[in-house]
């Protein structure tokens, strides 16, 4: 490809900085351990990424902070999917104090992890409401990172705000490994003609069987994701290090990249970069010629 290739969705963690990582037990203990940027950077040199957004792990505003500085300090962080809390009277006012930081640039989403809420209408209520309506006064894009249950609310949400960008983490965690495929797909063809949404082709691998999946196992729901979303609001993200557990870096592009291979190469330079930038208006790629 001579276009950039973005990655849409990974992570830097540390599990000893007192973050909510007890999920980093049992069948993940594999990556219970510190990934940093030298980490990732052999893996984006040998596939040829251009640049990253790197995506917060947990609900803390400080989390937030570190990763745009982290992307200030990284040459292949393109942008920042941070977290703020869309409950506070304040929200405005701590988004003006991000963005308006030395690093601010580098903010590009929002995101919280509505999936460990016990209401799976938490978008719903008026004062989330009133914060992802700040969140998009400061024209920053809100990751929508569902389980099934939360799916019908994330589809409420776009069509209630329908002036903001969203983009739908994971193709919403369809359960790959127990054949789910009809489950998901009723409700995610809801989003068919909401362009103010993106998917992202990402965490499939983690949602099928770590041992035996292969790209045949993924296309079904590429195929049914590209249908829907159109190749113009579709992004690889390889969600590095949570893939690591089912498969290498290099193994998750792959198997993406048989998945499209009937798309034409102006689609594939969409998908694997060009609507990353689009979508988040990343700050060294926004308004450039590609």
């Amino acid at each position: 490809m001579t276009s950039p290739i973005i990655d849409s969705h990974h992570h830097f963690w540390d599990p000893k900085s007192g973050g909510e990582y007890g999920w980093l037990s049992g069948p993940f203990e594999p990556i219970n351990r510190v990934f940093e940027p030298d980490d990732l950077r052999p893996a984006l040199d040998k596939n040829g990424v251009t640049g990253t957004v790197l995506v917060q792990t947990w609900n803390d505003l400080a989390e937030t902070w570190d990763f745009i500085r982290t992307a200030e300090a990284t040459d292949f962080v393109a942008g920042v999917v941070g977290w703020v809390d869309l409950t506070d009277a304040r929200l405005a006012d701590t988004l003006g104090e991000l963005k308006n930081s030395p690093e601010g640039k580098w903010l590009v989403g929002i995101r919280h992890l509505i999936q460990t809420e016990s209401d799976p209408n938490w978008l719903l209520r008026n004062d989330v409401g009133k914060g992802l309506k700040a969140v998009g006064a400061a024209d920053l894009v809100y990751d929508l990172v569902p389980n099934l249950p939360q799916l019908p609310s994330c589809i409420r949400t776009v069509e209630a705000f329908g002036d903001m960008r969203f983009v739908l983490d994971h193709i919403s965690k369809p359960e790959i490994r127990n054949g789910g495929f009809n489950e998901w797909a009723a409700p995610i063809r809801q989003f068919r003609g909401r362009h103010n949404v993106w998917c992202k082709l990402s965490g499939m691998v983690t949602e099928a069987n770590w041992q035996t999946w292969t790209p045949k196992d993924l296309k079904p729901y590429v195929h049914e994701v590209v249908d829907i979303f159109g190749t113009d609001r579709c992004m690889f993200g390889s969600d590095w290090p949570v893939c690591l557990v089912a498969g290498s870096y290099d193994r998750v592009m792959d198997a993406l990249q048989e998945c499209v291979e009937d798309l034409s190469e102006a689609d594939r330079q969409k998908v694997f970069g060009l609507n990353a930038i689009e979508a988040y208006r990343l700050p060294e790629f926004w308004g450039k010629d590609a």
